[in-house]
């Protein structure tokens, strides 16, 4: 049965590369460009976010005696970096495939204009049949401008290519009942229709020691992109022909179901592509406006703001009991959202001495949570 051709984002952990050890699995490498060149061969876009950079780094330096540190992990990214792709690029350089290195932080994915720019670089890539080669920019990120983890960013990079298919690669099967190192009984979770406290319950953290990322950051990307319309699915990275079998739509992992339509363009940078600045909160008939009429937000229901941000800034919509509404792009100010709250639209001009519009935040700028 042919598959239809997709753009597959393929994420790939420390511990797939490395196998559990502490140095790169070159063998197990070569088996994931393997399968990532006979996709590629059949007309797919595989887009790869790699891990390993760190690990690179130290083993490149003969793993010295020094405390990791911060400024000492970004030395190891540092080198072990430019390791990582010179890896990459010979692997794939025997199946005559050429790759493309893009290192991004949150600043990058947080600015509009630059999430779009990193987007026309993304499709450039595979609009020339090139295989994009994506990591956290570790070198230079600081924990203000750090997505995190690469699961996170792998559903970011699955936004910004467009992807249908988001695998993320791990030395666990997938999703289990209970957490299968300690529990014999825990059953594998095939499928997953809904992301739910329950799920999030069942996610562990990482034990690898040279990854950042653990079955809850799993959950969190699992979280965005299949609220994206992006089928997600956790596998074993080392289970036999793993990345062929999960595009070719077999059993493999747990897979996330993802909803009916997918957002447009610019609601995915609104809902996964951009920091939340603040919140504002609003009453009950503007939270059922909201969420049963498919209404703007006005600023007669809004009750109040939290924190201080600008016009444009993206925040979250809550209602009076905290609960988390709505995110989207602002028209005023938290300080002229304070002055305005709770006032009749047409009142806007007369108590701030101008206006940017009758709504506060138009519907065409926001996403329901």
């Amino acid at each position: 049965m042919k598959i239809k051709n997709k753009t597959i984002v393929v994420k790939l952990g420390t511990s797939v590369l490395t196998s559990g050890t502490k140095k790169l699995d070159r063998a197990h490498m070569l088996e994931i460009v393997r399968q990532c060149a006979l996709l590629h061969k059949q007309g797919h876009h595989i887009v790869v976010v790699t891990s390993g950079a760190i690990a690179a780094g130290k083993e490149y330096l003969g793993f010295p005696d020094i405390k990791d540190t911060i400024a000492n992990k970004q030395m190891y990214a540092a080198v072990g970096q430019g390791q990582l792709i010179k890896e990459w690029e010979a692997l794939f350089k025997i199946y005559s495939i050429h790759v493309g290195q893009m290192l991004l932080t949150r600043a990058d994915l947080d600015d509009r204009v630059r999430f779009l720019n990193a987007r026309d670089t993304l499709k450039t890539l595979l609009k020339y049949n090139i295989i994009p080669l994506i990591n956290e920019n570790d070198a230079v990120a600081t924990s203000e401008i750090k997505v995190g983890d690469n699961d996170n960013l792998s559903a970011l990079v699955a936004l910004l290519a467009d992807a249908e298919q988001l695998l993320l690669l791990t030395d666990q099967q997938g999703l289990f009942t209970a957490d299968p190192r300690f529990d014999k009984s825990a059953t594998l979770i095939r499928e997953i229709t809904q992301i739910d406290e329950s799920i999030h319950a069942l996610a562990g953290g990482s034990v690898g020691g040279l990854g950042t990322g653990g079955m809850a950051t799993k959950i969190e990307s699992a979280t965005v992109a299949s609220g994206a319309g992006i089928e997600v699915i956790i596998a074993s990275g080392s289970r036999e022909n793993v990345i062929i079998d999960a595009v070719q739509n077999k059993s493999v992992g747990t897979r996330f179901s993802v909803l009916k339509n997918r957002l447009e363009k610019r609601k995915n940078w609104i809902f996964a592509g951009s920091r939340i600045s603040g919140k504002i909160i609003i009453d009950t008939g503007a939270a059922h406006a909201l969420l049963k009429s498919g209404s703007s937000l006005l600023a007669k229901g809004i009750v109040g703001t939290q924190n201080t941000f600008l016009r444009g800034s993206v925040v979250m919509v809550c209602d009076v009991n905290g609960n988390d509404l709505a995110r989207g792009v602002v028209r005023y100010k938290s300080m002229d959202i304070e002055k305005i709250k709770g006032i009749h639209s047409h009142m806007i001009e007369s108590c701030l001495g101008f206006e940017h519009g009758s709504v506060v935040m138009h519907r065409d700028d926001l996403v329901l949570l």
